[in-house]
């Protein structure tokens, strides 16, 4: 494993931190503990930058967004947010430039054309409990909590809301935005907001297996089925079968395909080309 700043030529101590692993895995870790890993907007621009450089990265097949310290992610930097109070606006013109950004933010994990997995140690709150709704697959500490706390300072979770809202029932996002109340590993996995829940202290290892079993399938097929699985969400029943109809057909023209099933009527292991 090679552990590498991920952008040290601007950041001599690093907020992000970027390793390889065997196999074409990143993972891209959380690195303010102090401040309990909340986004700060260069947090999230740093995020964003990462994203942007994996995805034209044919070394990386999976990504792992984990953190360091006892807390995931707090959500925004409430002290930065509110540092423009005093600016003629009031501050909207700081809201909307970090609302937005880390918008999309979120949505460069969601277009990623390779799996993101979360790996969550402890507290997820706000736009931290956003993050890993945003992430495709997400393992928790059995010590890891989640929350939409914004109610609790008079803000209400809207974009966080968005992304839990496409991950768990309306009824428990409804309960978790409207009560702050926060939810346990357990619970989160019950509603589907993660995946599963291992001891603490192995969830980083656990989503770095999980990525490794993943980085094993072809990056092209994975690349069509992740892009298919949020489009066709947004469809209506005909439309979706519709889309995804095509969209098999079209993968069925690919080398991979190909060669994924003479391997198995063959009975061996395929061979992937990624195309």
């Amino acid at each position: 494993m090679t552990v590498l700043p991920a952008f040290a030529a601007t950041q001599p101590s690093p907020i992000l931190l970027r390793e390889t692993v065997d196999g074409g895995v990143a993972v891209l870790t959380l690195n303010r503990p102090a401040a309990r890993n909340s986004l700060s907007l260069e947090m999230i621009d740093d995020l964003h930058a990462a994203l942007d450089l994996i995805a034209r990265d044919d070394g990386v097949r999976v990504v792992v967004i984990a953190a360091n310290g006892p807390a995931f992610c707090a959500g925004h930097d409430l002290k930065e947010l509110t540092a423009h109070r005093n600016d003629a606006d009031r501050g909207r013109a700081s809201f909307t430039r970090i609302m937005t950004a880390c918008s999309a933010m979120m949505q460069a994990i969601v277009k990623l054309p390779k799996p993101v997995i979360a790996a969550v140690q402890g507290v997820a709150t706000a736009a931290g409990c956003q993050l890993v709704a945003s992430c495709d697959l997400a393992i928790a500490s059995e010590q890891a909590t989640f929350a939409t706390p914004g109610v609790d300072i008079g803000l209400f979770c809207s974009t966080p809301m968005v992304a839990l809202s496409r991950n768990v029932p309306r009824k428990n996002a409804m309960h978790m935005l409207l009560t702050g109340e926060p939810v346990g590993a357990e619970e989160a996995r019950q509603i589907g907001l993660i995946n599963r829940v291992v001891p603490h202290g192995t969830e980083r290892a656990a989503a770095v297996a999980m990525a490794e079993q993943i980085a094993g399938k072809s990056a092209h097929t994975i690349k069509i089925g992740k892009e298919a699985f949020y489009r066709q969400a947004e469809l209506n029943l005909a439309d979706a079968y519709h889309y995804a109809s095509q969209v098999m057909a079209e993968n069925m023209m690919a080398a991979d395909a190909e060669e994924g099933i003479c391997a198995f009527l063959e009975k061996r292991q395929p061979e992937w080309k990624d195309r």
